[in-house]
């Protein structure tokens, strides 16, 4: 099984974090931020990811830390469950996904080329309930930052932001689980470097 257990303590979150990559979209999260779980759940029922996560932050400042931590951290477990790189390779690398919810449709695209970048639009209100929205680009850019992979989000359509985010993290989810999942027919490296 392709697991990982990422720990992270500072002085403004305290976060556990376990994957499992061969899962069945099984997942417990308790952030203290209702949305944000709420995304992160479907990334994990969407990608057949199992997902815990107990996270505690300095909520009384704002969501920021906590939702960019979690975002480091779940970075950190994809690299590390992922297993081998370079001429070790055993997943797929390229992933994509067209998801509607509703009026919204996300477009995301991944390639775990072992190169962080992301690339986001996504044009939605400022606030979903409580939620600050701009904080799913911040969560992105850390979880592909520690998780060293290129991703890009597109909204193609929609003006629910709840939908549209939602979205989002499924098409996500689908995406990741394609890339991840094991190359049946390229034997070898998925790149003509010979490495990632």
């Amino acid at each position: 099984m392709r697991t990982a257990e990422i720990k992270r303590q500072t002085n403004e979150t305290d976060i556990f974090l376990r994957l499992n990559l061969d899962g069945k979209g099984e997942y417990r999260i308790n952030s203290g931020i209702g949305f944000m779980d709420h995304c992160l759940s479907q990334w994990a029922k969407h990608g057949a990811f199992d997902l815990e996560i107990e996270a505690k932050g300095d909520l009384k400042v704002d969501a920021h830390h906590t939702v960019e931590d979690i975002g480091i951290c779940l970075g950190q477990a994809i690299k590390k469950a992922g297993g081998a790189t370079g001429k070790d390779l055993v997943y797929r690398r390229f992933g994509q996904a067209l998801i509607p919810m509703d009026e919204a449709l996300a477009m995301v695209a991944v390639d775990l080329s072992g190169r962080s970048y992301l690339a986001y639009e996504a044009d939605v209100y400022p606030r979903v309930g409580d939620f600050d929205t701009e904080l799913v680009e911040e969560f992105l850019r850390a979880l592909t930052a520690k998780g060293e992979f290129t991703l890009h989000v597109r909204l193609l359509s929609g003006h629910n932001t709840h939908h549209c985010l939602e979205a989002i993290f499924k098409a996500l989810g689908r995406a990741m689980r394609e890339a991840l999942s094991r190359e049946e027919q390229i034997q070898g490296v998925p790149s003509t470097k010979g490495i990632l």
